[in-house]
This record gives structure tokens, C-alpha cells and sequence, in this order.
């Protein structure tokens, strides 16, 4: 990997010509130019974040929940076994329960015939494999910590051969050509308001509680999922820095009045009202360890392809944590793009063509906007007190729990085999 983190002299003419130009190094970005890797493509990644910052192993360590249609991504970019050996805690079972009411419903591995039916990784681990992958990357030059100020799709001319992307490096400017460009840089999408790509929005009035909490037993890699009238709960399985398994991920959905009293409440009286709220399945809680708070809403991007241009990840789509799928949903992007530039590089052909474009955006409309409004769907059938949809939400979770191919079909979507699936999803490389 070549790194631009010093003014260069070069021309950008020259020597800032690329195939493919990612604009944000996340989670996403970083795993698409991952994706990418082997082929012969002139790849650029433009990151805003300092990616040398390191964190140490902490009882806050922020996690993410993947599903096992992204571990078999992952796999088939041979990152798997990197980010395995740096620890991840599989999840085996999932409960699912309606406070104050007799439904419940749960989705096991063994029922459906795999390992895990997903994972619970640090990000510092995700971020460490990702950025030792870039490292070995020959074909790549990262710009970090870099900003975009200009993003220009024709680049001069109706029949330009690539776009034009203007940065700012250490008050340096640079320009980048590519052939194609893809906005991997999340909610606030710079790249997305440059262009002038409006979005749909809807804000929940509800905000998210994120903690680690510890519990007096063993977790058996059970994640709960608890739907309260003021919004879903979710404890995923962890670890601790010493490895013990009675630790979850917490995600706490308050109403926005509710918010400021529940981040004020000391850590026994907060501790006191998620035991009440959860009920006794998960333990005894016994330790909290620091909260942080962010507002929940749905965007969907109204444009995700232009000419030279495909959006992908948090820059198309955000979705409330409920049902833990927005990175999931932005991997299968990737898997998607990834296997649309290699085949249209192979057989000739411009990755940055709209024809090729369409052809991706065609893919993935269907699982984006299902798993959006099945995670909609859920938020709002499981916060009204409502009686009859109350006893109907019941209903389905009895339905849900004893006719199995429902069951599977649910299990099937909530671990991210949705569709056509791309090679990548299969555990195949590109």
C-alpha cells in the first residue's frame, strides 16, 4: 500500500490516476478496497480519521454484531481467520420477548444448521484486520487523514473517461481522477451533499442507549431481544479484556424525553431499571460501563448510482439498530460492487458505465429496502400499547415460535442470505 500523509510533488495527472476511487476508509470502504484485492485495478482510498490512532482492549470496547452471511463475506476476502484469531463471541441463540405480555420466540444455530447464527467482534478488531489488509495492498494509495472538497462526475466533458475528486492533504490540494467513484462515507455522506443527493428521512423520536453491561453468570452466547412501549432492547454476548463470557453489548431505545434522565441515573439506579426492564433471563446486572447516546432514525439515499458514481454503505442507508443489520446491510454491499466492477472489468467494460451501475443498484434494491422495512416494521408494531396490535404482535410471536418454516425464513433474512447472493456471500472469491 502506498500512503499519502506527506505533501508529494508529483502531477496529479500522473500520478493520481486510479480505477476506483473510495472516498471513506470505515468499516465499509476499507472492506470494499479488501474486496478488491488481487485485481487489476488502481484503487485509492480517502479517509478523514487519523488511521493510525490504536485502541487497547477495554470493558468499552464498541462491538458490532455480524451476521454469519457476513462472516462468510469476510471469509471469502480471507479475513475471517484474522479477525477469529483476535476473538469474536458467536452468537448460538436468540431470544426474542414483549414485555408484560406471554410471547416469546427464539432462533437457534443448531436448528438451522450452522456454527454460529452470528458473531459479536470489537471494532478495534475489525479496524486492526482492515488496516493490516490495506498495509499489504500493492495496488492501493491511501490519502490519511485527507478531506474532500470537490467531487465532479463528468470532469470537464459529457464523455469524460473519469471523475474528478479534489482533496485536501496537510493544506495541500490534489486532484484524483477515476474511473469510478464510491461514496463509502457514511450518514453525513460529503459526497452525497456535494453532488446535491437528497435522502429520505424519518427520525423515530427515540435515541439509543449503547453500554457494556456484566451479569453475575455465564452468557451460553444467547443474545436477548426485549421490545418495551418505549422502544426495543438488545443485549448481544461479549467478552471482557479477560475473556470471561458474561458481559453483553447493550443497546437501550428511550424516547427522546426520556433520554437525559436515563444517561443521569448512577450506575446502581441504571443498573436497577434495565433488570426491570429485561426481566431475570440474562442474570443478575451487576456492572455498567460507560453509556453513550445517538439519536435513531431511518435514510435511505435517494439516488445510489450516477454515472461514475455508486453509494453504498451508511452514505445510502441507515437504519435503526433494532434488528443489528446496518453493517451487515452495507457488507452485502459491498459483496455486490465488488463482484459487478470484477466482472465488468474482466469481460472489457467500464466499471464506472451506468449500464453496470444500474445492474448493481438492480441487485441490491431489494434487500436494502426489505431490511429496511421489515427493521421499520418491527419498531413500530412492538412500540404501540395498542391492545390489538399488542395481542396480534403475540399472535405472531407464537406463530413465529411453532411453525418452522417461518421460522426458517426469518432466520434465513436476520443472517443475511437475502436474494441473489454474491460470491463473495457464498465464501467464494472474486
Amino acid at each position: 500500500m502506498n500512503t499519502e500523509t506527506q505533501p508529494q510533488a508529483a502531477s496529479p495527472e500522473t500520478a493520481l490516476d486510479f480505477d476506483v476511487i473510495i472516498v471513506g476508509g470505515g468499516m465499509v470502504g476499507a472492506s470494499l478496497a479488501c474486496a478488491l484485492q488481487g485485481q487489476v485495478l488502481k484503487i485509492a482510498v480517502i479517509e478523514a480519521a487519523d488511521a493510525d490512532a490504536e485502541f487497547q482492549p477495554s470493558f468499552d470496547a464498541r462491538t458490532v454484531a455480524l451476521a454469519e452471511g457476513s462472516r462468510q463475506i469476510l471469509q471469502g476476502m480471507g479475513l475471517w481467520d484474522g479477525i477469529e484469531q483476535l476473538g469474536v463471541t458467536p452468537i448460538k441463540r436468540i431470544h426474542v420477548s414483549d414485555r408484560g405480555h406471554l410471547g416469546a420466540a427464539h432462533m437457534d444455530s443448531q436448528e438451522e444448521g450452522v456454527d454460529a447464527l452470528g458473531y459479536v467482534v470489537e471494532t478495534r478488531i475489525m479496524g486492526k484486520v482492515l488496516r493490516e489488509r490495506l498495509a499489504s495492498l500493492d495496488n492501493l494509495t491511501l490519502f490519511c487523514p485527507a478531506s474532500v472538497v470537490a467531487v465532479n462526475l463528468q470532469a470537464g466533458s459529457p464523455h469524460a473517461t473519469s471523475a474528478r475528486v479534489e482533496i485536501q492533504q496537510q493544506g495541500e490540494a490534489k486532484t484524483l481522477h477515476g474511473r469510478l467513484v464510491v461514496a463509502a462515507d457514511g450518514g453525513q455522506s460529503m459526497v452525497r451533499k456535494l453532488l446535491g443527493i437528497g435522502t429520505f428521512k424519518m427520525n423515530y423520536g427515540q435515541h439509543a442507549v449503547i453500554a457494556n453491561v456484566a451479569v453475575d453468570r455465564p452468557h451460553h452466547n444467547i443474545a436477548y431481544e426485549r421490545f418495551t412501549a418505549e422502544g426495543p432492547m438488545a443485549l448481544l454476548p461479549s467478552r471482557d479484556p479477560e475473556g470471561n463470557e458474561s458481559t453483553f453489548a447493550l443497546v437501550w431505545t428511550v424516547r427522546e424525553a426520556q433520554r437525559d434522565r436515563v444517561l443521569a441515573l448512577d450506575d446502581s439506579a441504571f443498573l436497577a431499571e434495565l433488570q426491570q426492564r429485561i426481566g431475570p433471563r440474562a442474570g443478575r446486572f451487576i456492572k455498567v460501563g460507560t453509556r453513550s447516546v445517538y439519536p435513531l432514525g431511518w435514510m435511505q439515499s435517494r439516488e445510489h448510482v450516477r454515472p461514475r458514481l455508486a453509494i453504498i454503505g451508511n452514505a445510502a442507508h441507515s437504519l435503526h439498530p433494532v434488528a443489528g443489520q446496518g453493517f451487515n446491510l452495507g457488507l452485502r454491499d459491498v459483496a455486490s460492487l465488488a463482484q459487478v466492477i470484477v466482472d465488468a472489468v474482466s469481460e472489457g467494460r467500464d466499471p464506472g458505465d451506468m449500464a453496470v451501475l444500474r445492474a448493481y443498484a438492480r441487485w441490491r434494491r431489494h434487500d436494502q429496502w426489505q431490511t429496511a422495512l421489515m427493521t421499520d416494521g418491527m419498531v413500530r408494531l412492538f412500540s404501540t400499547p395498542f391492545p390489538p396490535l399488542a395481542l396480534a404482535r403475540n399472535i405472531g410471536l407464537t406463530l413465529f415460535e411453532i411453525v418452522p418454516p417461518l421460522k426458517h425464513a426469518l432466520a434465513r433474512h436476520a443472517m443475511g442470505y437475502i436474494g441473489k447472493l454474491p460470491r463473495l456471500a457464498r465464501g467464494l472469491r472474486l
